[in-house]
């Protein structure tokens, strides 16, 4: 019996030792855009769980005003692989948020992605537009790669759904999945760096 307790912790840990690390950080609006940050999550875990050991912080919007909250905050995304931002854009990100952006911006964190997610991007029109042209910037200026999602999407008119947003989800997971899988893999052969913005 000890033999096998042994044996099998040699393999968990052989398996901890193979599969690298990948942390998400989200930060999130309010319920229903952290659920669907959570499901893009979720399906980009299901999608590369077997290659990496997945953790996730999550930080709604009205967290990030309070000091200690956003210190913690900073810290999570200087430490993150990905950050995704997710709101329904219909508005611009509240200071609070854009104080934590500068934070974490400043320092030399290791993230190789910013992801906006927009769950509405008709419906906050120019404000959607000014939210993702703001966030790209961020992603310039971090040396960072940058996602947006669904603005680029043929079908963005379709109307926001529960059924909508899942497959919004799973599409998003899926560009994010091979994007991770291209870095990882020019990481590994050339780079010190995930290979970003080389």
């Amino acid at each position: 019996m000890q033999t096998s307790i042994i044996h099998s912790t040699t393999e968990a840990n052989q398996d901890l030792e193979i599969k690298p690390f990948f942390n998400v950080v989200i930060a999130y609006e309010d319920f229903a855009a952290g659920k669907h940050a959570q499901e893009t999550y979720d399906f980009l875990v299901s999608q590369l769980g077997r290659d990496y050991i997945f953790s996730n912080q999550m930080w709604k919007f009205d967290l990030l005003g309070n000091s200690k909250m956003k210190e913690m905050a900073v810290k999570d995304a200087e430490a993150a692989d990905l950050i995704i931002i997710s709101s329904h854009g219909t508005s611009e990100l509240p200071g609070e948020v854009k104080s934590w952006i500068d934070q974490w911006t400043s320092e030399k964190g290791h993230a190789m992605a910013l992801v906006n997610l927009v769950d509405c991007p008709e419906e906050g029109g120019a404000d959607s537009t000014q939210l993702k042209v703001y966030l790209q910037s961020v992603a310039r200026k971090a040396k960072m790669d940058f996602f947006s999602q669904p603005n680029e999407w043929p079908d963005k008119e379709v109307e926001p759904s529960n059924r909508h947003n899942s497959e919004m989800a799973q599409r998003t997971s899926s560009l994010m999945a091979n994007f991770i899988h291209h870095s990882h893999n020019h990481h590994c052969t050339s780079t010190p760096r995930w290979g970003i913005n080389e």
